[in-house]
C-alpha cells in the first residue's frame, strides 16, 4: 500500500486508467468481432459499415497505446483485405 499523497495519488491515477483503457481494449475487440462476424456470415455491405465503424476505435485505441500502433494498422489493414476479397 502506499505510503506518501503521491503515491497514493498515483494509485488512484493509475485505478482510473486502468478501467479507462480496459473498456477501450474491450471496445476494440467488440467492433473487430463485429467485422469478423460480418465477414463469416458472408454478408458484404455488412462487413464493410462494421469496419467503417471499427475503424475509428481501432485508432482511438492505438492513440491511447491500448493497441500498439502498428498492430491497429495491420489490423485494419488485414479485415479490408478480407472484405475485398468476398464475392
Amino acid at each position: 500500500m502506499a505510503n506518501h499523497k503521491s503515491a497514493e495519488k498515483r494509485a488512484r491515477q493509475t485505478e482510473r486508467r486502468t478501467a479507462a483503457n480496459s473498456a477501450r481494449r474491450s471496445r476494440v475487440r467488440t467492433s473487430i468481432k463485429k467485422v469478423e462476424d460480418a465477414i463469416k456470415a458472408g454478408d458484404k455491405k455488412k462487413a464493410a459499415d462494421a469496419l467503417k465503424a471499427a475503424q475509428p476505435e481501432i485508432q482511438r485505441g492505438a492513440a491511447a497505446r491500448v493497441v500498439a500502433k502498428n498492430a491497429a494498422s495491420r489490423r485494419m489493414s488485414r479485415l479490408n483485405a478480407r472484405i475485398k476479397a468476398m464475392a
